[in-house]
């Protein structure tokens, strides 16, 4: 092989390995993050300052409507979902103070996952075939049909072609299109089901409709005011 064969069949596999390391290998730890950020205020009191310690720590903690509530917002993240999953986020937390709403990706069925992890197998498969057809299918006791020196005649748009093809079809596998809502533990919106994105108000009377009966959580109005 001459250098640019070698350029073309060594760039698919450098990809090909870190699409294998990306999708099987374990996924980073998140450092969790403290509650509380610290007080240097409250840091810098001496140990004989019993008046400031007392004065701080005197200050009543509020409960808010939300208080242990927990939303889930479960959406398809290689759809770009993010954005709207953070803007409802910020919402619940403005409207309903002291509620817990956790974002995580909702991923595609099993059968999806598994051919999107097969489709980086397929690809290098193919560009090794192209680059080394003329070898590989004597040893099957086969001749090359007339298609494979069409396309080898034109190595690099073939491979080009390969590779995005591939990769967007690795995308469409893994999407779920998914932007589920889950309200202590119990499912409340389901853009599966529903086939629409909720609306902020919409979003406001499911996760309120679903508060604990208190001072807040019985009046409706109060709560989204």
């Amino acid at each position: 092989m001459d250098r640019v064969q070698l350029v073309l069949l060594g760039l698919p596999i450098l990809l090909f390995c870190s699409d294998l390391v990306t999708l099987f290998g374990p996924q980073p730890q998140q450092v969790p993050k403290p509650d509380h950020l610290p007080n240097p205020a409250a840091d810098a009191l001496q140990p004989d300052d019993i008046s400031g310690a007392d004065a701080s720590a005197q200050v009543p903690q509020v409960d808010g409507p939300g208080s242990g509530t927990t939303v889930e917002l479960k959406f398809c993240a290689s759809c770009s979902y993010r954005g709207t999953a953070m803007t409802m986020k910020r919402l619940l937390e403005t409207s309903f103070p002291g509620i817990h709403v956790v974002l995580e990706n909702y991923p595609p069925p099993f059968p999806k996952r598994a051919l999107s992890k097969a489709v980086p197998i397929v690809q290098v498969g193919a560009m090794a075939a192209l680059m080394a057809g003329d070898q590989i299918f004597p040893r099957f006791g086969m001749v090359p049909p007339p298609w494979y020196y069409s396309l080898r005649a034109n190595r690099f748009g073939t491979m080009a072609t390969i590779w995005l093809f591939g990769n967007f079809a690795q995308s469409f596998l893994q999407s779920s299109g998914a932007f589920e809502v889950y309200c202590n533990g119990q499912l409340v919106f389901s853009k599966l089901s529903e086939q629409w994105f909720p609306s902020e108000l919409e979003l406001q009377e499911l996760i309120a409709n679903r508060l604990p009966v208190s001072q807040f959580g019985g009046n409706l109005e109060n709560v989204l005011s």
